[in-house]
């Protein structure tokens, strides 16, 4: 038995791009209801309940007494898959994405005219995509499954009633799984499947900082610093050989795994307009760097195998380019109070994707997207207001074309749409 080092790219961060998210790459907006109404066109300049301890802490220097802000969004996705071709037989249904929730709990407390401190939990970032059992592309990906949960206490302090700053490091969890089924049908002819699982977790600290600017009397401005998140994720690699895979070549056995991967950093400025008592404008602008993608490679150490050989394209050490660029999403939002207790939103999105024609794999079959919006939010009574949210998300087309150093092919047109549902509960106490 030979013990080695190998990398390969099963690539565990690639999982996290995602085209049916409301965000560019596998980012998440789903932090706030009443921002989802406008196409989160304010969000760093609203100020209007507790959620701004993600959407800009600074904020909190706004909010009276005590506000807690709780809810969800759900995201109904679905994929249209045209002119696939590849070495594999196959389906190609497209029905990838599994009806998904994404929760978030806020909370916020005015302590004096200067001080504010506020808590959040949300998921900054995550997906799962998950293909039917036969589908035509498995070796480039059957399942990608990556949650990230955030931990944020916040402090803001309000220098006057005009200019306020906050701040608030992030405890951030993530786990992933990645699943794959690549053939050595080119080299050994009538063999099976191989399933390849690679699963890791890990802990890692970031930060949020924002300042607000009351700039008139009716204009607010807003500008907030989402830091990056280096992780170093640790797990395993598990390795089923297909039938007929000799274990000289191929080994059924279970490895230990590690990768190294950032969470990008980004910069959200909006403008808040108030037109008068009824209407409010809102517009906004995101830069996100995901040019910090550029490969990834899963580590695995101890593997073994009968004969000391091991597969190329399977564990062997291969390397997949992603190449993904810096983005820009812009936003454009309206608020209208219909009556005291009732207020209807609307909003229009355009996010740029992160992929590129070369690259751009199964795992990530996605492209520009324009996202509209509605929201109605409705205080129940005078220290409860419930909103309620709608988006509808259209991609422009891509093509995916890739092939593994197997020698195996797959091509496709992908054509992505999703609907959105948010629910938010905002108490005041």
């Amino acid at each position: 038995m030979k013990k080695v080092m190998l990398k390969s790219t099963l690539s565990l961060a690639v999982a996290m791009a995602s085209s049916q998210l409301f965000a560019s790459g596998f980012a998440l907006n789903e932090q706030d209801v009443a921002g989802m109404g406008t196409g989160f066109a304010g969000r760093s300049s609203s100020a209007e309940n507790a959620s701004t301890v993600y959407g800009n802490p600074a904020g909190m220097a706004r909010l009276e007494g005590q506000q807690i802000t709780g809810g969800f969004a759900v995201i109904d996705a679905s994929t249209d898959i045209k002119d696939a071709r590849g070495n594999a037989s196959g389906t190609n249904k497209g029905d990838m994405v599994p009806f998904t929730a994404v929760p978030f709990g806020f909370y916020t407390n005015k302590l004096n005219d200067q001080w504010a401190v506020g808590f959040g939990v949300y998921a900054p970032f995550g997906l799962i995509t998950d293909y039917e059992s036969n589908f035509q592309g498995r070796a480039f990906g059957s399942k990608s499954e990556v949650q990230v949960i955030s931990f944020q206490p916040t402090v803001s302090y309000a220098f006057n009633d005009r200019v306020s700053i906050g701040f608030g490091p992030t405890i951030n969890r993530i786990a992933g799984t990645l699943e794959s089924e690549p053939s050595l049908g080119a080299l050994i002819p009538g063999t099976g499947d191989n399933r390849i699982k690679v699963k890791g977790d890990d802990t890692a600290l970031g930060f949020n900082a924002g300042i607000l600017v009351q700039a008139t009397d009716t204009t607010r401005v807003g500008l907030t610093y989402h830091s990056k998140v280096k992780y170093k994720l640790k797990g395993h690699t598990e390795v089923t050989p297909g039938a007929g895979v000799p274990p000289s070549l191929l080994a059924n056995g279970r490895y230990d795994a590690s990768l190294n991967v950032d969470t990008p950093e980004s910069w959200d400025l909006s403008v808040t307009q108030d037109m008068n008592d009824a209407w409010k404008v809102y517009a906004g602008a995101t830069w996100t760097r995901w040019s910090r993608l550029k490969d990834i490679t899963v580590n695995n150490e101890g593997v073994t195998t009968a004969g000391g050989v091991l597969a190329p394209g399977i564990v062997g050490s291969i390397k997949e380019e992603q190449n993904w660029h810096d983005t820009w999403a812009y936003a454009l939002g309206t608020s209208y109070r219909i009556t005291k207790q009732v207020v209807l939103r609307t909003g229009l999105t355009f996010d740029q994707s992160p992929t590129n024609n070369t690259d751009r794999s199964p795992r990530i079959p996605t492209g520009d997207r324009t996202i509209f919006s509605l929201g109605l939010g409705y205080d129940v009574m005078p220290n409860m207001t419930v909103d309620l949210a709608y988006s509808y998300l259209k991609e422009e087309p891509v093509k995916v074309a890739h092939t593994n150093a197997l020698g195996q092919g797959y091509s496709a047109k992908y054509k992505n749409s999703a609907n959105g549902f948010g629910l938010g509960v905002t108490y005041k106490f």
